[in-house]
């Protein structure tokens, strides 16, 4: 399918799995520490449901927005699966192993963009929104290791040692509108090819 994406993403943070764990199995709290992606979080759990359920806006470095429910449907010391829906469908799994020190994470990503024009223009621009979600994840591990700073943090001045966390990318209105036209010129190209080449066919 056209909007399908497989992305693997690895970090690598000095601290325990269960520091870790804590607070990437905190989804409410994306917001707080990883803004540059999440922009908010809101739990949509049905009464009654043993499955938590969050609804998340969020965005990378391209100027427009994804809203999805992710689903926790297994926790373990070890991992945690997400099923996502509406924007984006699919399942993600968050790995977590250690390593002296260190914890190695994964996290892998397979899912459908329903979005329209995200779906419509994957075939054209699949390298792009690709380096858009790369982006986001790397803004995430960096995020991270100034949250373990905070995680860690007894007084206030130790939480101090933590920088802010990065904020949306704010794309220029110019900047956005000469995107919006060379899309459009590409859509337009890819557009006459698929004609051309059904004239081709039928004489």
């Amino acid at each position: 399918m056209s909007g399908t994406y497989h992305f693997v993403s690895r970090w690598r943070v000095r601290a325990t799995v269960l520091e870790v764990l804590d607070i990437i199995g905190q989804p409410l709290e994306y917001p707080r520490w990883w803004p540059s992606v999440y922009l908010d979080a809101r739990e949509t759990t049905w009464p009654g449901s043993p499955i938590r359920r969050v609804q998340f806006h969020t965005r990378g470095m391209l100027p427009y927005t994804l809203v999805w429910e992710a689903a926790a449907v297994e926790r373990t010391p070890e991992r945690i699966v997400i099923e996502a829906s509406g924007d984006l469908e699919g399942r993600g799994v968050w790995s977590f192993s250690q390593d002296g020190d260190y914890v190695d994470i994964t996290f892998e990503w397979n899912v459908d963009v329903n979005k329209p024009f995200v779906r419509y223009m994957t075939p054209m621009l699949r390298p792009v929104f690709e380096a858009n979600h790369r982006w986001s994840m790397e803004q995430g591990e960096s995020s991270l290791r100034e949250e373990l700073i905070r995680y860690r943090a007894r007084t206030p001045g130790e939480m101090l040692d933590a920088a802010n966390p990065r904020g949306p990318v704010e794309v220029p209105v110019r900047l956005i509108a000469i995107g919006a036209l060379a899309v459009s010129a590409i859509a337009g190209f890819a557009l006459l090819r698929r004609r051309a080449r059904g004239s081709q066919s039928a004489s």
